[in-house]
């Protein structure tokens, strides 16, 4: 098991509270930069960021949290409700002093960066969403893909934490779904090894499927979106349909889409063409 975070040369670590939350946030970059909330998703942890972070945008400062109970964060307080999660987010960055920031969100880090949006839009000056669903899918356009769900996610929900602990599963998704080699997928699938991040996972994936997906097929997702968005999505993915990010159904005063050819995990597989994405994000909304 992993006990200390991978080497990622020059960058800076500390340990920051807030909401009953003892982030681990990893950043680099001028302390004075233009900061840039980078966050990560399953099976991940801040390291899928390491390129930006060991190579920080000219004037950016690339803060990457370890979402709550993940990485080398403490546990949350709470049963990893979404919502929850993107509040413990805010506070983060009112506690690190955070006026505004740039926003950046793969996969789960994706999905509740959506949610910031939504919280604290005063707050993003623009939202990079990286292969993740909106929070608008229409139930008729979800439909035909939920099989990509049922594939992993109630296993997880279920029996998230002897199957992460204690078997190859990981391992195997990343060598079968994937382009990241098996060196840096080790990285990432030995920190579940640990019963808190896998039973953070278990709850992240039990509070989605029994509380938040009932809820949201009862009542969908009324806020509108005023913060500019600019998604990125490998077509490749095989856990979620490039159609759930689309443009057509996405509630937003400001939302675009644009499709490249990888895989789920674009932050391992196209780092440069991220890097790129991110310093157009700057440029197009320049800092307020």
């Amino acid at each position: 098991m992993t006990s200390q975070p991978p080497e990622i040369p020059g960058v800076r670590r500390h340990y920051v509270s807030a909401r009953g939350v003892k982030f681990h946030v990893t950043e680099s970059g001028p302390e004075d930069g233009r900061p840039v909330l980078a966050l990560h998703g399953w099976p991940q942890h801040h390291y899928v960021y390491r390129d930006l972070l060991g190579d920080p945008p000219p004037g950016l400062r690339i803060i990457a949290p370890d979402l709550p109970g993940y990485g080398w964060s403490g546990a949350a307080p709470h049963r990893w409700a979404k919502e929850d999660v993107a509040a413990d987010l805010v506070a983060l960055m009112d506690a690190m002093g955070l006026d505004r920031v740039l926003l950046v969100g793969h996969d789960w880090g994706g999905y509740i960066g959506f949610l910031v949006a939504l919280q604290a839009p005063d707050r993003i000056d623009a939202y990079m969403p990286l292969n993740i669903a909106h929070l608008w899918v229409p139930p008729k356009v979800l439909a035909p893909h939920l099989w990509r769900f049922l594939m992993y996610q109630p296993l997880i929900a279920f029996a998230g934490v002897p199957v992460q602990t204690r078997t190859s599963f990981l391992d195997i998704v990343y060598r079968r779904v994937s382009e990241v080699d098996p060196q840096t997928a080790r990285v990432y699938t030995e920190r579940f090894r640990d019963p808190l991040v896998a039973r953070t996972a278990r709850d992240t994936y039990r509070t989605f499927l029994l509380h938040e997906v009932p809820t949201v097929a009862r009542h969908g997702e009324s806020r509108r979106a005023t913060v500019p968005i600019r998604a990125l999505f490998g077509t490749d993915d095989d856990a979620i349909h490039p159609d759930l990010a689309s443009a057509e159904t996405a509630r937003a005063d400001d939302y675009t889409v644009e499709y490249t050819d990888c895989g789920h995990f674009i932050l391992d597989e196209r780092p440069e063409l991220v890097r790129a994405k991110l310093i157009a994000l700057a440029e197009e909304f320049p800092a307020r």
